[in-house]
């Protein structure tokens, strides 16, 4: 049986964010069978009927809170009319009965201000979350339990993910595909979606600052040039040198446009490395190490864990088979 994917359609949503789970739970298919690896389906907290949204036009819901007790994962987008939600941390009675039908162990995401659902649900008490930029004082201020991080697109911690505001919705549901089903099929999904497969950085970089002084170079050449000899040691010095810049310049530069440090920038490529060669080849681990760069297993292994909390045999024990299933 797919993996039934529930999104509940609060009023005041936000068409955009309301089509996320849809469109990208929506095109997985099983290696090889082409059957749907998802079943998505749309509810909310009334009997089924039209609901709101933030533009000129209502939807027509065909599910009512029931279908919430159906759910492997549940997805709050967001919404502009969250009330007493918003003001006072607090539940309506209407959707506090909606979510009383999640049963227990089903994995919770949401879009946005959508995390302030769950937030006033107490689902994310003593959790780490993050919501949109503009939103994260007020959020941590309304829920002092919740840690909040407001860097960040989206945060994982296992059975409740929330992420940033709008297009980084996009971002979590691909993170759920390459968790749930490996690179490849993320992959795939991002690339009919037309979107990147990983944004680099935080929200950092998507908070009004001051524009850089025109006419200076940005960094996509020292990136390139990097991502070209992974394999390889690569120091800032010499990216540093492929865009004419001091260290010091580059550095601030490449923060600036990435969002995080070269230093770290280039540990995620590495690690992106590592995760499509211990999912598409039979290269051994030490193999693998030194093609994505990081030299020997035991450094591998250090930063495979801290970046995805497994071990790189364990990932390739959960991915190969789906990742080299015939015709994937």
């Amino acid at each position: 049986m797919p993996h039934r994917v529930v999104v509940l359609a609060l009023d005041g949503l936000i068409p955009f964010e309301l089509g996320i789970p849809q469109r990208i739970f929506g095109l997985p298919r099983e290696p090889g069978r082409g059957e749907k690896l998802y079943e998505v389906v749309t509810c909310s907290t009334r009997p089924p009927g039209p609901v709101p949204t933030d533009a000129d036009f209502h939807i027509v819901v065909e599910h009512g809170p029931e279908a919430l007790a159906t759910a492997d994962t549940v997805v709050v987008p967001a919404s502009y009319a969250l009330g007493p939600v918003h003001r006072e941390g607090r539940l309506t009675d209407e959707l506090a009965a909606a979510l009383a039908h999640i049963r227990p162990g089903t994995r919770l995401v949401s879009i946005c201000t959508g995390a302030y659902v769950l937030a006033a649900a107490g689902y994310l008490d003593g959790r780490p979350a993050t919501t949109h930029w503009a939103s994260a004082d007020h959020f941590q201020r309304l829920f002092p339990k919740v840690r909040v991080d407001p860097d960040v697109l989206f945060i994982d911690d296992g059975d409740v993910l929330t992420s940033a505001g709008v297009a980084a919705g996009i971002d979590l549901c691909l993170h759920l595909v390459r968790r749930d089903h490996g690179t490849a099929v993320a992959n795939d999904v991002a690339r009919r979606t037309v979107v990147p497969p990983h944004r680099d950085g935080g929200q950092a970089q998507f908070v009004r600052r001051p524009l850089p002084e025109t006419g200076l170079a940005s960094t996509a050449a020292a990136r390139a040039w990097a991502l070209g000899r992974l394999d390889g040691p690569v120091s800032l010095r010499e990216m540093a040198a492929q865009e004419s810049m001091s260290v010091r310049t580059f550095t601030r530069r490449f923060r600036e446009e990435a969002g995080v440090s070269p230093g770290q920038w280039l540990t995620r490529q590495r690690v992106e490395r590592a995760r499509h060669l211990l999912e598409s080849t039979d290269l051994s681990v030490d193999q693998v190490a030194r093609d994505a760069g990081f030299g020997t297993a035991a450094s591998l292994r250090q930063h495979v864990r801290a970046a995805l909390g497994v071990s790189p045999t364990a990932y390739r024990r959960t991915f190969r088979t789906k990742a080299m299933a015939p015709g994937s």
